[in-house]
């Protein structure tokens, strides 16, 4: 019997409209779900943002204040879409209002507010999904389970980058994104991210770290009024950016293994150039978003010109089946998020933990607070001691 369930979105920028979409098909790819997402409520404080998304999506009703959605008894699962310093205070109020959470990465600013709404979420025994939607790309699953069945040997190091220009242009609007109260660590939060739990999710738990960082645009100009995405201001009064634009970071794995985790929001002429290689003492594996349904892969017994191969991921790979019928029919990126909105529907129907959950967020943001030590101390920061249970 399919069960009718009432879903939220608060906060509709671009990604509120991500999450919709995803809802919208997620019974097209996932036929089996015992529960069908029903768009009962949007939330947006900018004025005619929720009514218009309310019309153009299908939401039965709008707002402008989130605290409706808690109370509202239609609803019994949300997606947090909002700023990162809204992130605690929704995800707390709405876990303890017994709704099912979907919120968006870093939760909060800091690891505290992770750890906030990760307790909240385990006290009202709710389901908690964390958008880390690079970690459900059917390649990078290939690559775990490779790594893991000891495919490429025993993991020697890993790079993992993560490169956008979206903040490169010099008039790019100081939006909260650039403020530490309300934006937070900067591109820790907003890249570093998902580079700490692809970290985790491919190789283990990250013991030790030292990291820099730098802020290259220094000022930006405020907006005149309400902005999207990542909006031009110019002739605006200038302030400071007051977060960091790039990191770059040394990493130490309980396994032995050595990483570099570098990530830059201000990298003129890098697009979403996101991804890692990992090498082992038997062979390589090497992944690019921009090729997201595809692995280079080098594997053998010849050590030294190793040759190194394409492989397409196919229907025996994660999700990929749900979307194509065989290899080099590529996936997309709004498909990682309707493999995350399966992953939540069905932690919610099932009563078990699918996909990214609150706990990853809190061991991700555990590292972005040690790089964040780090760059202040110059030196090597110890993360805790980690916890025995499940990753990924």
């Amino acid at each position: 019997m399919v069960e009718a369930l009432g879903v939220a979105v608060v906060g509709f920028g671009w990604m509120g409209r991500v999450h919709a979409r995803a809802y919208s098909r997620v019974a097209h790819h996932y036929p089996q779900l015992t529960v069908r997402p029903r768009l009962v409520v949007v939330a947006e404080e900018v004025p005619g943002g929720a009514e218009e998304a309310a019309g153009r999506f299908g939401f039965a009703s709008a707002t402008r204040d989130w605290r409706e959605v808690a109370a509202d008894p239609r609803v019994r699962a949300v997606s947090i879409t909002a700023p990162n310093f809204l992130h605690r205070e929704i995800g707390v109020a709405m876990a303890g209002a017994g709704k099912h959470i979907w919120i968006e990465k870093p939760v909060g600013l800091t690891g505290a507010d992770a750890r906030a709404v990760a307790d909240a979420v385990a006290a009202a025994g709710v389901q908690g999904a964390v958008g880390f939607n690079y970690r459900n790309a059917p390649a990078v699953e290939a690559a775990r389970n490779l790594i893991a069945s000891g495919g490429i040997g025993t993991v020697t190091h890993v790079r993992i980058r993560l490169f956008s220009d979206y903040a490169a242009h010099p008039d790019t609007a100081l939006t909260w994104r650039y403020e530490r109260e309300r934006g937070g660590s900067g591109v820790l939060g907003d890249l570093a991210s998902h580079g700490a739990d692809l970290a985790r999710f491919l190789l283990g738990d990250i013991v030790s770290l030292t990291a820099d960082t730098a802020v290259f645009v220094p000022e930006r100009a405020r907006p005149a009024g309400a902005t999207a995405g990542h909006a031009l201001a110019r002739g605006g009064e200038r302030g400071p950016v007051e977060n960091e634009d790039y990191v770059c970071c040394l990493l130490r794995f309980a396994s032995g293994a050595r990483g570099v985790l570098e990530a830059c929001r201000v990298s003129v002429g890098e697009q979403n150039n996101y991804g890692f290689e990992v090498h082992g003492t038997r062979g390589a594996v090497f992944w690019d978003f921009r090729r997201m349904n595809e692995l280079a892969v080098g594997r053998g017994t010849a050590y030294r010109d190793q040759p190194v191969s394409t492989v397409y991921v196919g229907p025996d790979d994660g999700e990929f089946a749900a979307f194509q019928p065989g290899p080099a029919n590529a996936m997309g990126y709004d498909d990682l998020k309707v493999v995350e909105a399966y992953r939540f529907l069905r932690s919610i129907a099932e009563g078990t933990p699918y996909g990214a959950t609150l706990a990853d967020a809190v061991h991700s943001a555990a590292v972005l607070d040690a790089m964040a030590a780090s760059a202040r101390s110059r030196g090597w920061v110890d993360l805790p001691v980690p916890q025995a249970g499940r990753r990924g």
